[in-house]
């Protein structure tokens, strides 16, 4: 099998789920499995895919949703090369089937696996698809989705709900034993921030301009990115020794599903991981959509919202965090609520039952 996409860890993570989920359907079908991963260099998918045991290679690719036509004719020729390198990995390789996330890294090989007349299976985490499923989605052989609410966006007559695939742990990890191997104390109300795979200064600083209002009702396990690791540390340093007690700074977790399992509300990005990892942990969430050129998280947040799971803080509001956390600490019946609401939402199958999508397509 060969998966493709990525860039952020919400497009990564669902393919180690569905990789962990080939791995016990081939044990359990006494069938041998080759698995390669194709990504592009520099992005967190070089990292964590071999940390997963799982062999990586690079191609090359670009984003075509940019402002500069300059860019956008560079970035296109990057594309022309980088379908050239997924068909020769692809002919090499001799993948049963592709299995493709979107993000613009999935486009040449999703577009060498229809050239090469390989089967494709294509998942949208997100709600809404961006520019690479939109092109993917005619191409594939079957897709899937996290949300009955992306069906508006896909062709209906082959694609189906399956949730978003989380890894195992989340649903194994025990909350005492999570808050204790992260040096969080086991009763005391506990907020975790997280900016995403690749960090985001808005809410760092947000969380810095409140954090005293923030230590006043809970403890902090503030995953703040590599780069602004430094300036959490250095407010952290001028905090009252009891304050210092309650701030627990990290710049990534390799954990972070003991981090869910172990917090009472999350405040983060509304990035696909969003949809299915919160719910794993129903946990509930402050949720700061991202904006970006010619796309949003928007419409993720506002499905978690509508569900009764979390509150939306726009970039724009962020003055507003620390009182939202006090307020939501503060409202036990709502917070129950909510985290009920979010556990609703969880799809524990949804790694097999696309592990057993792509058995089929690939037989």
């Amino acid at each position: 099998m060969v998966f493709a996409g990525g860039g952020t860890g919400g497009h990564v993570y669902p393919s180690i789920a569905v990789a962990r989920a080939l791995e016990a359907k081939a044990r359990a079908e006494g069938e041998p499995l080759e698995m390669l991963y194709i990504g592009i260099r520099g992005r967190i998918d070089e990292t964590i895919v071999p940390a997963a045991g799982i062999p990586f290679r690079a191609i090359a690719a670009g984003q075509l949703r940019v402002g500069s036509p300059l860019v956008f004719a560079r970035n296109l020729a990057k594309l022309a090369r980088g379908v050239l390198g997924a068909r020769r990995l692809l002919q090499d390789f001799a993948p049963a089937a592709v299995f493709a996330t979107g993000g613009y890294a999935s486009v040449p090989v999703g577009v060498a696996a229809r050239l090469g007349r390989v089967p494709l299976v294509l998942f949208l985490p997100d709600v809404t698809p961006g520019w690479a499923v939109r092109l993917l989605s005619r191409l594939a052989t079957t897709i899937a989705t996290t949300s009955e609410r992306a069906l508006v966006h896909l062709p209906r007559q082959k694609t189906h709900v399956v949730g978003y695939p989380v890894r195992d742990n989340f649903w194994s990890l025990e909350r005492t034993a999570a808050r204790t191997k992260l040096g969080l104390p086991p009763d005391a109300p506990v907020l975790l921030v997280t900016a995403g795979s690749l960090g985001a200064r808005k809410i760092n600083d947000a969380v810095a301009a409140s954090l005293s209002q923030l230590l006043s009702v809970c403890d902090v396990l503030h995953v703040t990115g590599a780069a602004d690791e430094a300036r959490a540390e250095a407010r952290r340093a001028g905090l009252s020794a009891e304050q210092q007690g309650r701030y627990h700074v990290r710049a990534y977790l390799d954990d972070m599903p003991e981090a869910m399992i172990a917090a009472d509300v999350v405040v983060c990005r509304a990035g696909a991981s969003t949809l299915g990892e919160l719910p794993a942990a129903a946990l509930p969430a402050i949720l700061v959509p991202g904006e970006y050129e010619g796309w949003s998280q928007a419409p993720n947040a506002e499905y978690l919202r509508d569900h009764g799971a979390a509150i939306i803080v726009r970039n724009d509001e962020l003055g507003r965090l620390g009182d939202a956390v006090r307020d939501l600490l503060a409202d036990t019946a709502r917070l129950d609520g909510m985290r009920e609401a979010m556990r609703s939402l969880a799809r524990p199958n949804a790694a097999a039952d696309l592990a057993q999508m792509l058995w089929e397509e690939a037989a």
